[in-house]
């Protein structure tokens, strides 16, 4: 009797195209990609230019552009918070450097190196 109800239920998957697909969800994956950046100008004295959303893979070196001037990033952190016995993202912030101010760091390290 058995092997009737596995051989129907093999004549149906075959005529119905019957597929099972398995898939890991992905907990607070697209939470984490949308959380908005807090950017920080770190020129003294540091200036809060508010919170902006960024694509998630901004590195140090790129540049942004707030409000029609141009930035040059010079650190991106991520902050995590432990709730619940899970480490979850609770900001994200970008210091920034003025693109004028970037390439004049830039020459004075120079400098230095040079000395």
């Amino acid at each position: 009797m058995a092997m009737v109800t596995v051989s129907n239920l093999v004549s149906f998957q075959k005529s119905h195209g019957f597929h099972v697909i398995c898939r890991r969800k992905e907990k607070g994956r697209e939470n984490h990609s949308n959380y908005p950046y807090k950017v920080v100008e770190i020129t003294p004295p540091p200036k809060s230019l508010g919170v902006r959303s960024f694509p998630p893979n901004l590195q140090c070196g790129e540049s942004v552009t707030i409000e029609g001037q141009t930035y040059m990033i010079s650190a991106v952190t991520h902050r995590y918070q432990l709730r619940k016995g899970k480490y979850e993202p609770s900001e994200k912030r970008l210091d920034v450097l003025s693109t004028g101010r970037y390439i004049l760091n830039l020459y004075l390290e120079s400098l230095l190196e040079q000395s």
